[in-house]
């Protein structure tokens, strides 16, 4: 498991969680709220989804996401081409906002769409996602749902996912977040859980926790490594 250390208040050194190995990222669950047609909502067929910034929301919607800011990036690799990057696949990413709810479907952002996005891979790879840090809620541990397509048509159609996912995010940065002012409750759910008790990471979390750095004035940063 993967540590950092503090450089100064506020801030996280860079904490090592990265797949270098390219094994396949686990599989995990969507979650209860996918957004993605499989059980509700679905965000994907709609116009404006395909985004980097996904801290508003769009379309008819007109909410904003607060918290302290948090650029995710992920690189996806083939695993059938020798991890190889893949180049136009796509990703469709989601989380909670800092109180531990999910748009299109928690109690008063029903009408919401934020937090929700799909970006197209580069020939790197790599898709950018401009956030804010996700709260704990009771029962998980803090984290970012994510789904890989073969392409960015599959993906705006909710067409045959590639693989389905989560994100874990290191201890030491949440608890620099759940410091700040928006945060109080992440304090106390952040405690009673960890890692290894946490119902999707508790058989091992190397290959979904990210590499973060950063500090909370100018936001954080996460990188992770997803072969598929």
């Amino acid at each position: 498991m993967a540590s950092g250390t503090s450089t100064g208040p506020g801030s996280a050194s860079s904490t090592t969680g990265s797949n270098a190995t390219c094994e396949e990222i686990p599989e995990e669950t969507a979650g209860p709220y996918p957004g993605d047609g499989s059980n509700g909502p679905n965000v994907l067929t709609q116009s404006g989804i395909v985004r980097s910034d996904i801290r508003s929301s769009f379309g008819s919607a007109s909410g904003t996401a607060e918290g302290v800011p948090l650029t995710i990036n992920l690189t996806v690799l083939d695993q059938a081409n020798g991890c190889a990057a893949s180049a136009g696949a796509a990703v469709y990413l989601w989380h909670c906002n800092r109180d531990g709810l999910y748009s299109l479907y928690s109690q008063g952002i029903t009408d919401q769409n934020y937090l929700r996005g799909v970006q197209e891979t580069d020939s790197s790879g790599r898709v950018t996602f401009k956030s804010i840090f996700p709260a704990a809620y009771s029962g998980r541990w803090p984290h970012i749902h994510f789904e890989v397509y073969p392409n960015l048509s599959a993906a705006t159609s909710a067409g045959n996912v590639t693989a389905t996912s989560q994100l874990a995010l290191p201890e030491d940065a949440c608890k620099l977040v759940y410091a700040t002012d928006g945060y109080s409750q992440s304090v106390r759910n952040l405690a009673q859980t960890s890692l290894s008790s946490d119902n999707v990471f508790g058989d091992g979390a190397a290959q979904q926790l990210a590499e973060v750095a950063g500090d909370v004035t100018a936001g954080f940063t996460a990188e992770l490594t997803v072969p598929v």
